[in-house]
């Protein structure tokens, strides 16, 4: 690691400037808000604000709107990613985190527009190359989407 940020140290919270110098992602497919809290080589929260002006909204579903499953654990892998990048000190290093598998993905309670969603994501196993993740999405205190997934830190690819 370039500035030795030692396992177990806290850092955040991290603006949206931070999370974009870990992520390649952008609007509208940047999901993750902000980065309330970040113990490297553990664990992250972070918030997704969830608005009725997700370009979601409008077809999914009229009259009805929920943010997409797979866009809650998508969100759950870009908090993932931001952790990952943090801990390995891969920052500006042009590297990208791939998912690679999802695992018990569960659904509890419809995420709708006008909430925080909290991310909170932490290691099960860490590599050099190859982590693996268990993440819980809430509303407040309410459990909203679980899953487990496993994402592979490699080069993007070549143009």
């Amino acid at each position: 690691m370039t500035d030795e940020v030692k396992t177990g140290t806290a850092i955040g919270p991290l603006d949206i400037g931070r999370i974009m110098a870990a992520l390649p992602h952008r609007y509208p497919m940047l999901l993750v808000d902000r980065v309330e809290e970040l113990v490297i080589d553990e664990r992250i929260v972070a918030i997704k604000a969830v608005s009725i002006n997700e370009e979601f909204f409008q077809g999914h579903f009229p009259g009805r709107p929920i943010m997409p499953g797979v866009l809650q654990v998508e969100a759950l892998a870009q908090a993932a990613g931001v952790l990952a990048v943090e801990s390995l000190g891969l920052a500006g290093s042009g590297k990208l985190v791939y998912f690679m598998s999802i695992d018990g993905v569960k659904f509890r309670k419809p995420v709708e527009p006008g909430v925080l969603l909290r991310l909170e994501v932490s290691f099960i196993q860490k590599r050099s190359r190859i982590c693996k993740f268990a993440g819980k999405a809430y509303l407040g205190d309410e459990l909203a989407t679980e899953c487990e997934f496993t994402a592979m830190i490699a080069d993007p690819p070549s143009a």
